[in-house]
């Protein structure tokens, strides 16, 4: 009985992961999408919106290269939320050398509410232009042409959400290798299923909406009491196959600063993953789907080699083994052409054993994410 069990969880994880990789992933990994849709003459406001909490270094560097965009009719505007530091004289002195740049700062978080969201609703209340694009203080966008190619969909098409990608820098380093490889796999998984006219998710360090489609539909209206979320949470309720695409342009894309430290990061990805306890059923299913039969794919691949070595089948482990063998190979195939199709970069190194330790990852820290109390922004 245990083996039929082995076997079984081996069999239906492979199925479903060949699935996921070569007909979902695949989709992204092997994108040949249209381009030529940001040289439209429209070339509507825009307004750039962040937030930033305690980011007087990032800003000094983000706001120059902001202006430096190859787009002429764009303002940003900086939310200061609650800052101790020298953001507000920085922004200050900065809005002499830059007309189109504009502040409003937050003093405190009414008590019911979450400080990201609060912040970002004010932002975009008195954003100029009805073409939102946001990011993060600690983002700079890839090329000068992130304004026009991140927009372009809304500008031209008559989409309500542009959803784009948004890496980390490349260090040495094991966490930062880690780091590249959980970026792109989260990647795969919502731009494959945005392309698949099924999309579920965005990143909030780039993403494109209406103003007016925000404000109508009370953005984070039932969302106010979760710390996280005003990106995919917002994307999760109302994005469709109709209003949504996905963006793969490595000129479209930020980057942002990765952290240096494990603590730092398990504390930034327990603020992610315990978003997606509110994510629709369906959606959690497009995720679960995946994570689980690569849990069956391992659990039961592992325990049949142990048991056909310790059996001294040799026939049988070497295609137990050559199975193995050949889902690793596919693997770092796909994650390879994601990598150069989105970034247009080296992909992590040693891919097949991030793959095999994402199996540990994701359950204890979805598990730790899910039951967390202590949740927050800055």
């Amino acid at each position: 009985m245990g083996l039929f069990l082995l076997w079984l969880f081996f069999g239906i994880g492979i199925l479903v992961q060949v699935v996921y990789l070569l007909f979902i992933f695949g989709k992204t990994a092997f994108y040949s999408g249209n381009k030529s849709q940001s040289t439209s003459p429209n070339e509507e406001g825009v307004t750039v919106v962040i937030c930033a909490h305690n980011e007087f270094s990032n800003l000094k560097t983000l706001i120059p290269k902001i202006f430096e965009q190859d787009y002429p009719a764009f303002d940003v505007m900086v939310v200061n939320d609650r800052s101790s530091d020298s953001t507000k004289r920085l922004l200050e002195k900065m809005m002499e050398n830059y007309p189109k740049l504009r502040s409003v700062t937050v003093k405190y978080t009414p008590a019911h509410l979450t400080a990201k969201k609060y912040a970002l609703t004010l932002g975009i209340k008195v954003a100029k232009n009805d073409i939102i694009l946001l990011t993060d203080a600690d983002c700079l966008p890839q090329s000068d042409q992130w304004i026009r190619k991140m927009t372009a969909p809304v500008r031209n098409h008559n989409k309500t959400f542009a959803v784009g990608f948004s890496g980390y820098e490349q260090k040495p380093g094991f966490l930062n290798n880690w780091i590249q490889f959980e970026t792109l796999l989260t990647a795969l998984y919502y731009m494959s299923f945005g392309l698949w006219r099924r999309p579920f998710m965005a990143i909030g360090r780039n993403l494109c909406y209406r103003k007016e489609f925000f404000m109508e539909v009370k953005a984070f209206k039932g969302l106010w009491h979760i710390e996280g979320g005003d990106d995919d949470l917002f994307i999760n309720q109302y994005a469709s196959g109709r209003n949504t695409t996905i963006v793969i342009d490595p000129e479209a894309n930020t980057i942002s600063k990765p952290k240096e430290t494990s603590k730092e990061y398990l504390i930034q990805k327990k603020r992610h993953m315990n978003a997606g306890k509110y994510y629709r059923s369906e959606d959690k299913r497009k995720i679960g789907l995946y994570t689980f039969s690569h849990a069956l794919f391992w659990i039961g691949g592992v325990g049949l080699l142990i048991y056909f070595g310790l059996a001294e089948s040799w026939e049988h482990f070497s295609v137990v083994f050559g199975i193995i063998l050949l889902r690793s190979i596919l693997v770092v195939r796909i994650f390879k052409a994601a990598e150069r199709k989105i970034q247009g970069t080296k992909p992590p190194k040693n891919i097949w054993m991030l793959d095999f330790l994402y199996l540990g990852y994701f359950w204890i820290l979805g598990t730790i994410s899910h039951q967390a109390k202590d949740i927050q922004w800055k």
